[in-house]
């Protein structure tokens, strides 16, 4: 008995053959979800380069850096708001389809409130083990894209992060680069942070601890 096999062409779902109703990969997003992916500006409502609150923003954000270089712990917490959330989520590196969904949001570097941001930086103005003595940082803040969000006097702001760090007679400084994205909320004339995303870009970090803030 002689048997015939049909093939079907190569490049062609077999499930489409069958008939079923198959939901197709968008391989041109290299992501199954977009809505996991998430990252840079989410609101579509930009803020002109140089405008006015643009530029009280970017002031703000190197205000930030040089309080923290500075470790005036006191003087950051000031520009932290009552429902602060401060986060930095795990990266992964994948392959595949999956491969932009790098980003692991159930496990946490930081996963801070405003109350615990005070009790750590209580313990750093003091004395902490693992910054006596204290780091030497800076902080270089750049690539500053700010969106208004849909609350009144909120702004999303997206910045890049790059951390350098001495320890004690170490020659070779640590390194740390990140994408931050915030929430901004005008209150009396000044912005206070409200949320805070850190985005780092290794998935092992290079740093011994993170006893310090990005």
């Amino acid at each position: 008995m002689e048997l015939v096999a049909e093939l079907s062409p190569p490049d062609v779902d077999r499930s489409l053959i069958a008939g079923e109703d198959k939901q197709m990969t968008d391989y041109s997003t290299a992501a199954v979800d977009k809505a996991a992916v998430m990252r840079g500006l989410t609101s579509t409502n930009r803020v002109l380069l140089g405008s006015e609150i643009y530029n009280r923003l970017l002031e703000t954000l190197y205000d930030e850096a040089a309080a923290l270089d500075e470790r005036r712990f006191d003087d950051w917490v000031a520009m932290l708001a009552p429902d602060l959330i401060y986060t930095a989520p795990i990266r992964l590196t994948r392959t595949g389809p999956n491969r932009d969904r790098d980003i692991m949001r159930t496990m946490m570097h930081f996963d801070d409130d405003y109350n615990s941001i005070l009790m750590r930086t209580g313990r750093l103005a003091k004395s902490a083990w693992a910054e006596d003595p204290p780091s030497r940082t800076r902080r270089f803040v750049t690539n500053v894209r700010v969106a208004e969000c849909e609350a009144a006097g909120d702004y999303e702001v997206v910045s890049y992060l790059q951390l350098e760090r001495s320890r004690g007679e170490s020659w070779i400084n640590e390194t740390l680069t990140a994408e931050r994205r915030d929430i901004w909320r005008l209150v009396d004339g000044v912005y206070k942070l409200s949320k805070r995303e850190i985005i780092c870009d290794q998935s092992t970090l290079s740093v011994a601890n993170l006893a310090i803030f990005l």
